[in-house]
């Protein structure tokens, strides 16, 4: 599986997207982030966390392309 770093990337890009949306909601985090509770960073963490599933999605049609 050559593409799994791509899959990994993707995962850990959309992890980090669903963290920062979580921020900009003010769920998680300490108080003294800028991100903390900041409705820009919501947008920023959806628009991120659709970067990392396309990448999953690239990385998965490579693999299915490289075993046909």
């Amino acid at each position: 599986m050559k593409s799994l770093p791509i899959i990994i990337s993707g995962i850990i890009i959309m992890i980090f997207g669903i963290l920062f949306q979580f921020q900009g909601h003010g769920i998680v985090g300490p108080e003294s982030s800028f991100m903390y509770d900041n409705p820009g960073w919501i947008e920023n963490g959806i628009y991120i966390g659709m970067a990392g599933v396309i990448i999953i999605l690239i990385g998965y049609f490579v693999e299915k392309k490289r075993l046909m």
